[in-house]
């Protein structure tokens, strides 16, 4: 097995997962109300994601977060491949904060108090970004 993964790009790769695969794994155990109102969040945002049932969209988002979260761990998985994965996933995170209302202040990209969770996952688009870029620029 080929390891892929250069020793100074492991500690953002491992934060990242830490956080991914946490939250994948909560959502696991969702009920039907806590996966009615992720569903509604997301659904307000990316409007074709309304045709889903609320239960599988979270069950695929969880399925999502524990894949991505693994691929991050694993070292012998290619920086350009979880850094692309990372940045898209982050870049939908993202969306959520920009297109919702009352994520952020008033004519602003400053987080709203609401938004302030939202708006920290822009270091994780950061990370990916970098892991993308570092691969890139070596080619």
């Amino acid at each position: 097995m080929r390891i892929f993964t250069r020793p100074y790009q492991l500690p953002p790769r491992l934060a990242a997962a830490a956080i991914i695969l946490n939250s994948g794994i909560d959502k696991s155990g969702a009920d039907e109300q806590a996966a009615a109102g992720l569903h509604g969040m997301a659904a307000g945002t990316y409007p074709f994601l309304g045709r889903m049932d609320p239960v599988t969209f979270t069950r695929l988002l969880s399925r999502a977060e524990i894949t991505l979260g693994t691929a991050l761990l694993l070292p012998f998985v290619p920086s350009l491949v979880a850094g692309a994965a990372l940045t898209g996933f982050a870049g939908g995170l993202l969306g959520l904060y920009l297109k919702t209302p009352g994520m952020r202040r008033e004519g602003s990209l400053r987080p709203s108090q609401e938004g302030i969770g939202i708006s920290k996952d822009v270091w994780l688009l950061g990370i990916g970004l970098g892991l993308v870029l570092d691969e890139l620029g070596r080619r």
